[in-house]
């Protein structure tokens, strides 16, 4: 999977489950429940809780096969 800002939070649990400390760590526990990862972008989360969207997807493009 090719991670950009525009990946949905809910495609990155998806397919990549290893990636979910990650999500965690950024964007706490409410995303594993939220119907709303399905829409929310990596940028519009990143947004919402203070935090760079570079800086996330450096993070979780180490766990990926798309590096």
């Amino acid at each position: 999977m090719k991670i950009t800002k525009d990946s949905t939070i809910g495609e990155i649990i998806e397919n990549i489950p290893q990636a979910g400390p990650i999500i965690q760590k950024y964007f706490h526990g409410g995303c594993f429940e939220c119907p709303g990862v399905k829409m929310e972008t990596l940028e519009m989360g990143a947004m919402l809780h203070g935090h760079d969207v570079e800086t996330i997807i450096a993070e979780l493009k180490m766990l990926s096969s798309d590096k």
